[in-house]
């Protein structure tokens, strides 16, 4: 097989692409209408929806989901007999965080350096665009020879779980054999990878109360109790001296026994300042795949521009810990819930409200999928072989459909490589990896409809 009729119609098709990708950034859809009003989520669901329709798919709809947010659904039937693949997206992003700190505007693909800066540019409104490309490059070249359905999620940054209680509520929808979820992304620039494990992950708010009000810290300060001195001293009873998470019950040993990442390279990929050390034991590999990681994503405190001199009556964080496989997010909630309760200080007042969940994931590499992508992805990236690694992001979503179809294959790639910077400010994409990807993903389905045929 040689990849170059498909290579060459996804080289042009990429200013189109740019295009799209720049329409669909343009949205703030942050899934979160305490942050963004809900229409701009659903202006990017109507968006996706009209693509779709656009490439000739049959029963597009929205969904509107449990949580309040509406996924995108759309089937594109192929030859009779053929295997159905189910291509995975979503067009929810983060925040942008602080938009000052942006060098351009966060929603707005801006061209820079060879990369197309933009919230969700890589992450994951990137991934649909992937999936069109490939789409489009096989029905330019003899036509698409699978069924393909899309689904197009509303709501992954939230962790709030309307897709996967959709998709139990109604097993038929999403059933296929094969499932790609273009969430994920290479090792590395140019090197092409799928990812064998997700850390899943549990997100708490906790808040403590220690006073009926606020007061002067002159009068009363060193003997009435304050609650945000009362939430740091909590807060750093999450983690050793060296930085290891340190929930009380929690395996914390495991080693990751692949592809390892040099710790040259991660502190270059984190942009880690010189002098700062790296937290936690064990090889890099071990601490971002192998084992749970907590982080204090909010804090409500007194901002310092017009602080007054006043101890604080409550204090309120957000807690996220990713939970490696092999580890059971429940019961890591259940045991992170429990450390909360048992370590605030002074007999401060602990409320505890779990806000999100998801488990861990763990694909099966050695499947004939598998095969079909590495034949892919070594005609896509010339000189390269597929390499597996482990990802310490989650996605919920993965459990529930192997749960529901426990015969699907299911294969993660994607363009959330280290320089994306996704969840950070100036998030990218490389556009050389987004035509590469697509270019593999087409060849995949090519493949993977021919091995069917044996």
């Amino acid at each position: 097989m040689t990849a170059r009729p498909i290579s060459e119609t996804v080289a042009s098709l990429m200013p189109r692409a740019k295009s799209e990708l720049a329409e669909l950034v343009a949205f703030r859809s942050v899934a979160d209408p305490a942050q963004f009003p809900r229409s701009e989520c659903e202006a990017a669901a109507g968006w996706v929806a009209e693509a779709l329709r656009t490439e000739d798919f049959q029963d597009v709809a929205l969904l509107d989901t449990p949580d309040g947010t509406q996924s995108v659904y759309g089937y594109l039937p192929g030859p009779a007999g053929a295997p159905t693949v189910l291509l995975y997206a979503h067009y929810d992003v983060q925040p942008p965080l602080d938009e000052s700190a942006w060098l351009s505007p966060p929603f707005e693909l801006t061209e820079r350096d060879g990369r197309w800066f933009g919230r969700g540019a890589a992450d994951c409104k990137g991934g649909f665009i992937m999936h069109l490309l490939a789409l489009r490059a096989l029905k330019a070249n003899g036509g698409v020879p699978v069924s393909v359905k899309v689904i197009a999620e509303g709501s992954e940054e939230q962790g709030t779980g309307g897709l996967e209680q959709y998709a139990e509520a109604h097993p038929d929808l999403l059933a296929a054999d094969t499932i790609v979820i273009g969430d994920t992304g290479n090792f590395r620039v140019g090197l092409p990878t799928v990812t064998a494990t997700l850390r899943g992950m549990t997100m708490l708010r906790v808040r403590l109360d220690t006073l009926e009000g606020n007061l002067h810290s002159g009068q009363f300060g060193g003997a009435a109790p304050d609650a945000l001195a009362a939430m740091i001293q909590l807060l750093a009873s999450l983690r050793a001296e060296d930085g290891t998470t340190t929930v009380d019950g929690l395996t914390t040993d495991a080693e990751w026994d692949g592809l390892q990442y040099p710790e040259g390279e991660f502190r270059k990929d984190a942009k880690v300042l010189d002098g700062v050390e790296l937290i936690g034991r064990g090889t890099v590999a071990d601490r971002i795949w192998a084992r749970p990681a907590v982080t204090v994503i909010g804090i409500d405190c007194p901002p310092v521009v017009g602080a007054t001199p006043s101890l604080q009556a409550s204090a309120r964080a957000q807690i996220s810990l990713r939970v490696p496989p092999g580890q059971d997010a429940a019961e890591a909630t259940k045991l992170l819930t429990a450390h909360l309760q048992s370590h605030a200080p002074w007999g401060a007042r602990v409320s505890v409200e779990q806000v999100g969940q998801g488990q861990p994931f763990r694909a099966d590499i050695t499947s004939p999928a598998y095969t079909s992508m590495a034949e892919a992805m070594r005609l896509a990236y010339p000189g390269e072989e597929m390499q597996s690694s482990g990802m310490g992001g989650s996605i919920p979503l993965c459990n529930t459909l192997a749960a529901l179809y426990p015969q699907a294959e299911i294969l993660l790639i994607g363009l959330s490589e280290p320089e994306a910077q996704i969840h950070a400010v100036n998030e990218s994409v490389s556009p050389e990896e987004l035509e590469r990807l697509s270019v593999a993903e087409a060849l995949f389905l090519r493949n993977y409809a021919e091995s069917k045929k044996v």
